[in-house]
């Protein structure tokens, strides 16, 4: 298994090295061709969203998208370590063989694998911002050793996870973690930061790394940045952008919608000034009540999440930059993530969570290895309990659902992962059920009409996998066919 794994590492790297030289330059028809032709490698179980995915950006192509900007960008303007990361981590390992190593892992064990695994070893921060998702869990502690790191990463290699993402806390304040990510060059890692300790050596660090993404926070502009994360913050962040940009490094930013910055975060002014940064990604967050002095204030209104919806959406068909909207993509990954069924949080204490806003647990990485963690009753109860609600634009079980979260986080041996977790289900619990009733009625008019297909049941673990037999001169005689046409 091992030796036909590499020889298939080994094609396929090369094969995308050639690919991505060519496709530098290559004109938008050539792409379209190749990605129809990628489009049948990997060759796993119809239902693979891998698939779905890949027939979405032949459209976006197509249609002329702006992505074909951002793509543009990652093949020219990149350092050329990071542009041989992304080729050989997120597209090679993540996406063809980790695809395919994950659901061999699932047929083997008969379990569920996910596609990321969120770590935070740390949840020491050298900012104090209020209203913090993370701030009430304690900074006592050292957070997660090295040598523990080192075996989540190496248990979720095995598995076929090949995308990390690193939370916190302040990762930066870690200097080992760069030990981590120079041993795992195989892995992609997507670190959330805000942005205060990326100096130009730091980002030099990262640029001869190459496996390293960023994702600074930012809340808007000056006026609600430094309200929130202390004066003269924005300026800090908006030269660490350039710093990444200038260098080669690839990075994104992360907006924490609320109440007050809504409209903010969402004008094109302030995506424009995302894109001449040089931000090629954007997260959107829903801000929920958790965490440090949880603000029912602080809440987005039912009706400016309902227009965050239409707005990213738009934003997305305009603007040259790849947006992510945390709570209201349910329909691009079939719900809610949580649980394991597209990822888990692994906070500074060990804390299996599942989710990065859910903070209660079952398991410490401490005393049991990944695959147990994932596979605990908790996570089980959660992913049997999917769809929480079968409209996509309802896929939370904090807010959208929480009767769901309450059961789960009811079952025997669960427990808050820090003082105050609950408040969400006892103080706090007939405003939120009131938010869901609110939201849900303009998110039911939403789903008539803009018909997105409905949150299906995934069985667990997932059908038997169709197996790649192609060989490097196969797939290389099949390519320059599928790119001239001939």
């Amino acid at each position: 298994m091992e030796i036909a794994r590499e020889i298939k590492s080994f094609g396929y790297r090369h094969i995308a090295e050639a690919l991505f030289n060519y496709l530098a330059e290559a004109s938008d028809e050539s792409i379209i061709k190749f990605l129809k032709f990628a489009r049948k490698i990997p060759m796993v179980n119809p239902e693979n969203d891998i698939l779905t995915g890949i027939d979405y950006i032949i459209k976006v192509f197509e249609n002329k998208h702006p992505a074909l900007i951002v793509a543009r960008k990652i093949l020219t303007k990149t350092h050329p370590n990071v542009k041989k990361r992304v080729l050989e981590n997120w597209v090679v390992n993540g996406l063809l063989l980790g695809t395919n190593k994950r659901d061999e892992y699932k047929k083997k064990r008969g379990m569920h694998v996910p596609s990321l695994i969120v770590i935070s070893p740390t949840m020491q921060c050298n900012l104090n911002c209020y209203g913090c998702y993370a701030g009430e869990y304690s900074q006592a502690h050292s957070g997660l050793p090295f040598e523990l790191v080192d075996r989540i990463i190496t248990e979720a290699k095995e598995m076929g996870i090949y995308f990390i993402v690193i939370s916190g806390g302040e990762a930066f304040t870690r200097k080992d973690l760069f030990d981590i990510y120079e041993k795992h060059n195989d892995v992609g890692f997507q670190i959330y930061t805000n942005g205060s300790l990326l100096n130009e050596k730091t980002v030099e660090k990262l640029a001869e790394l190459g496996n390293v993404m960023p994702c600074i926070s930012v809340e808007g502009f000056e006026k609600e940045t430094d309200e929130r994360r202390g004066k003269g913050h924005f300026n800090r962040i908006m030269s660490a952008m350039e710093r990444l940009r200038d260098t080669g490094v690839l990075f994104g930013f992360s907006a924490t919608s609320t109440r007050y910055n809504t409209d903010v975060i969402l004008s094109d002014e302030f995506i424009d000034l995302m894109i001449e940064k040089g931000a090629i990604l954007g997260w959107y967050f829903t801000y929920i009540p958790i965490g440090r002095e949880p603000d029912l204030d602080l809440m987005q209104t039912p009706e400016q999440r309902d227009y965050q919806r239409q707005r990213v959406s738009e934003l997305r068909n305009r603007k040259p930059v790849l947006i992510a909207d945390f709570w209201n993509d349910g329909w691009l990954t079939n719900g809610c993530l949580s649980g394991g069924e597209r990822y888990c949080h692994i906070n500074a204490n060990g804390d299996v969570e599942p989710c990065v806003f859910a903070h209660f647990a079952m398991d410490n990485i401490k005393e049991k290895s990944l695959a147990e963690a994932l596979n605990s009753p908790l996570f089980r109860k959660i992913r049997d309990s999917r769809p929480f609600c079968t409209n996509p634009y309802r896929p939370c079980m904090l807010i959208d659902v929480p009767k769901v979260s309450r059961e789960v986080f009811s079952m025997p041996g669960v427990y808050p992962t820090h003082p105050g977790a609950e408040t969400l289900f006892n103080n706090l619990s007939p405003a939120i059920d009131k938010y869901s009733e609110e939201y849900g009625k303009l998110a039911d008019v939403a789903l008539e009409k803009c018909p997105h297909r409905p949150v299906r049941k995934v069985e667990d673990p997932v059908p038997k996998v169709k197996r790649i037999s192609r060989i490097r001169n196969r797939l290389s005689r099949r390519l320059k066919v599928a790119i001239s046409g001939d």
